[in-house]
């Protein structure tokens, strides 16, 4: 293990791990070679929902399932996981192949965050449940901490707003797919019609959509 992901693991995780070569996998990207994060972030995904989950229901004992449910689709969205994981300073850590390294792969949201999975995956494997939930309710108290109302996904508010509007449901067209199959962009266009339409990018087609769909309600509102 790098002396970089060992002071990491010592200092954020607050353990010696007597695995180092599955931390140094959580920080290894697909275009190193076939040893990467991918099946940790499988696991950590998992481990993350339920940590995530059992927090929710702690904090907010008398609220129903639709609002414990926005919050936490909030919570463990991609491009939360990707702002946890640049709290924690993972971009530099992540070892990539030479063209993923020149293509910044390392501040792709998908990849942050699947980092952020991994390395919650690598914790539980060396040190058991409770020890990843309390990495998880740590690095995520400043979200749990900032949620007001419970949140409302802006594809369900667009949904709710054309409803009311007596309009079709929105409609959602990708317009575009770029970039290297390692770090694409995906250009999505929402329209309302009668209302309007927006157009917004994404590292990956769903957050393009919840983008144009914030971006539709801005006009709107």
């Amino acid at each position: 293990m790098s002396d970089d992901v060992a002071r990491f693991v010592a200092e954020r995780i607050g353990r010696r791990t007597a695995q180092p070569a599955l931390f140094e996998r959580a920080f290894t990207h697909g275009s190193i070679g076939r040893d990467s994060y991918e099946r940790l972030e499988f696991l950590g995904d998992r481990v993350l929902g339920l940590s995530i989950a059992a927090a929710l229901f702690e904090r907010y004992p008398d609220e129903p399932e639709g609002k414990l449910s926005r919050r936490y689709n909030d919570l463990v969205a991609r491009e939360t996981c990707a702002e946890v994981g640049r709290e924690l300073g993972l971009p530099p850590l992540i070892r990539l192949g030479k063209q993923a390294r020149e293509d910044g792969a390392n501040r792709s949201d998908n990849v942050v965050g699947d980092v952020v999975e991994a390395l919650i995956g690598a914790v539980f494997i060396d040190a058991g449940f409770e020890a990843a939930r309390r990495f998880v309710v740590t690095a995520w108290t400043p979200y749990l901490d900032g949620q007001g109302r419970a949140p409302k996904h802006p594809k369900s508010a667009l949904q709710e707003l054309a409803a009311a509007q007596g309009r079709r449901n929105p409609d959602y067209e990708l317009v575009s797919r770029t970039g290297a199959h390692h770090a694409p962009r995906f250009e999505v266009r929402v329209s309302i019609p009668g209302l309007g339409e927006a157009t917004a990018d994404g590292s990956s087609k769903q957050e393009a959509e919840t983008a144009a769909a914030a971006a539709l309600l801005d006009k709107l509102q």
